[in-house]
């Protein structure tokens, strides 16, 4: 059996960060048995694929719908809609 192994090339950084927030996340990794720069890495990631990702997408038809809630008052009719639309226009 042959093992071959992947190399991951990683890029060193260097980010400066309020004592408060990296101490954040310095607790937080020693209570979940992980390294706060891998902590730091998956909130990078998470952001890229939240933002920076997402952004880049063209098309509403590639999203799916929102779930907004339910309507804060009932939804009118059509034509009393269209009716307000163009008595407004004056």
């Amino acid at each position: 059996m042959v093992f071959r192994h992947i190399v991951i090339h990683m890029k060193t950084i260097t980010v400066h960060v309020s004592e408060p927030i990296y101490r954040e996340y310095q607790e937080f990794a020693k209570r979940t048995d992980r390294k706060t720069a891998e902590l730091i890495r998956e909130a990078m990631e998470l952001y890229r694929a939240q933002r920076i990702r997402q952004r880049q997408t063209h098309s509403l038809l590639e999203h799916e719908p929102a779930d907004m809630g339910k309507p804060l008052k009932p939804s009118r009719s059509r034509a009393d809609l269209l009716e307000d639309f163009f008595d407004d226009r004056d």
